[in-house]
């Protein structure tokens, strides 16, 4: 079984967010993922569009598709 639910840090403990379905004494692993905060978003927002004019976007979706049809394995000997 796997659930992504939401917590807060409360004097050291983790504080669920949500109710969760688990028999008393089950014991489970926890992964912790730091999500971004509210500076981390600004910075992206203000960021946006810094490549802009920088590369000729046709030209690499051109590229990268007629990258696609090039052979890289050798052709097996028969």
């Amino acid at each position: 079984m796997g659930d992504t639910v939401r917590a807060r840090v409360k004097r050291g403990n983790l504080e669920l967010l949500e109710s969760i379905e688990l028999p008393e004494g089950k014991e489970v692993t926890v992964t912790i993922l730091d999500l971004p905060g509210k500076a981390d978003a600004e910075t992206f927002d203000r960021s946006a569009g810094g490549w802009r004019n920088t590369i000729n976007a046709e030209k690499l979706i051109e590229r990268i598709y007629s990258d696609r049809l090039i052979a890289t394995r050798p052709k097996p000997r028969l």
